[in-house]
């Protein structure tokens, strides 16, 4: 290794050198090994030693050269970007790969906006992006949920003709489903003449993750007539639709078809499959399909967990809980919150309590604003009113609407006018417009015999131009 000055200078000189030709040196074959083992590094430190060799032999300036160190700095795991965007700026004229690739590694940092700036950059030096620019320009956009940032470099592709290059498209239709522009990125979509499984499944997963489910059915059966055969991916993305509309029959004909061409359950589409059965209440099969699944992770556990919860099945899901942690599979937020939620439906109070009190000193969880509005309820449930009043009074979040309901709904089980008269209170201070807690209090008063408080209060609401709003139901007219 060279002293850090005679590097430097070896540096300036192969600039100089660089700054008589107007085009970048062809990679020769005396350049050629530099460049092979640039694409073999395992670690920076081999690297940089193949960069001051670059740099102590003039070769840095060789654009060939310096996009394979470029490559490994940026993109590979062992990598270091601080050092590729280093010896990207220090490029005197880095090529269009050398532009990809930076942006590339930036839509996939900490910060993808920075892409976008690179993009900005390389257009004002006059550089043309490639069709191979834009899909990781868009990953940018993506991972930076902008709407805008889609419409202006969708603009940009516009411009340079590339809006019918489908893995183009791909990324403008990706983007803008993620950024919550899901009828631009539908446009995109319907305006292609020629679509592949990589834009069917790109807007399909687009509208099931928007909770559009009907629209994610409906494009499905639009793929399958094309004749495109659905890989995982979109068949777990249909299985969360269905999972949403309560489309058991569907979601059936779906777990026939793996089971036919044999594909093979991965966590997520074996974690999507028991999703959707426990949605639709089908929780035998739900369970037959965990049993078979040679592969869990968490969310498969939640899933079982937190659907035998929301069905009544407490015990149940109890029961999963503790093989859980027999297996010694760590739960997360998500599991105990099923677990207080089973807690809620079978009373079982002390075992809830427990739970909710150790989520820090055992699982090393903080309590959310989740977890004490279940426990809340749990109190609730068990007459314990002036205790869930302090719990709430003692988090740290500000209590919302939902929780102080929760509250409500256990005061008026128990015949507790005080404390529902202080929780009316609160809710009226975070939403004016709720009729429905004043109705509530109207109602616990005549159950009491409190007549004179019922008029005072159907007053209060008459003059406050509080009205009760009219009832709904939804039939399904399919049988």
């Amino acid at each position: 290794m060279l002293p850090s000055k005679l590097a430097a200078l070896a540096h300036r000189r192969s600039i100089t050198a660089l700054s008589l030709h107007q085009t970048p040196w062809p990679p020769s074959s005396e350049h050629v090994p530099l460049s092979l083992m640039a694409d073999k590094c395992k670690s920076m430190n081999q690297l940089k030693q193949i960069h001051a060799q670059m740099i102590i032999t003039a070769r840095i300036g060789d654009t060939f050269a310096a996009s394979r160190l470029l490559n490994f700095c940026a993109l590979s795991a062992s990598g270091d970007l601080n050092y590729a965007l280093k010896l990207f700026h220090h490029t005197h004229m880095p090529n269009l790969f050398m532009w990809n690739t930076v942006i590339r590694a930036q839509a996939s940092s900490l910060n993808p906006l920075a892409g976008l700036l690179l993009y900005a950059e390389m257009r004002r030096r006059g550089v043309t992006p490639g069709k191979h620019t834009f899909p990781f320009v868009l990953k940018s956009c993506s991972n930076a949920k902008s709407v805008r940032c889609c419409e202006q470099v969708h603009a940009h592709v516009l411009k340079f003709g590339l809006d019918f290059d489908l893995h183009v498209a791909n990324g403008l239709v990706r983007g803008y489903s993620v950024s919550g522009g899901l009828s631009d990125a539908r446009k995109v979509f319907d305006e292609l003449g020629e679509r592949n499984l990589s834009i069917w499944t790109t807007i399909i997963c687009g509208y099931a993750q928007n909770d559009s489910s009907e629209e994610a059915i409906e494009l499905f059966d639009g793929m399958v007539s094309d004749g495109f055969e659905p890989n995982a991916v979109v068949l777990s993305s249909v299985l969360s639709a269905c999972a949403q509309s309560a489309c058991l029959e569907l979601g059936q004909q779906i777990h026939m078809y793996i089971e036919e061409k044999g594909i093979e359950l991965s966590v997520i589409l074996g974690t999507a499959l028991v999703n959707m059965y426990t949605k639709n209440g089908s929780l035998i099969k739900a369970k037959q399909c965990f049993d078979r699944l040679k592969e869990k992770n968490i969310a498969t556990w939640n899933t079982m967990i937190c659907g035998l919860a929301v069905h009544g099945h407490a015990e149940e899901a109890l029961g999963f809980f503790r093989k859980l942690e027999t297996e010694k599979v760590p739960p997360n937020d998500i599991t105990l919150l099923g677990v207080l939620s089973a807690c809620c439906h079978a009373g079982l109070l002390d075992y809830g309590s427990e739970i909710f009190h150790s989520m820090k000193r055992n699982y090393g969880i903080e309590p959310n604003i989740k977890h004490y509005s279940c426990m809340v309820d749990l109190l609730g449930r068990g007459g314990r009113i002036l205790e869930a009043e302090e719990l709430i009074k003692g988090m740290i979040w500000k209590p919302d609407v939902a929780i102080w309901g929760a509250l409500l709904s256990a005061c008026k089980e128990c015949g507790n006018i005080e404390v529902a008269e202080r929780v009316v209170k609160e809710i009226h201070e975070l939403d004016p417009q709720n009729h429905a807690v004043y109705v509530i209090l109207s109602n616990m008063y005549a159950e009491a015999g409190r007549w004179e408080d019922v008029m005072n209060r159907r007053k209060g609401m008459k003059e406050g131009c509080l009205k009760k709003t009219a009832g709904w139901s939804l039939v399904d007219g399919d049988g």
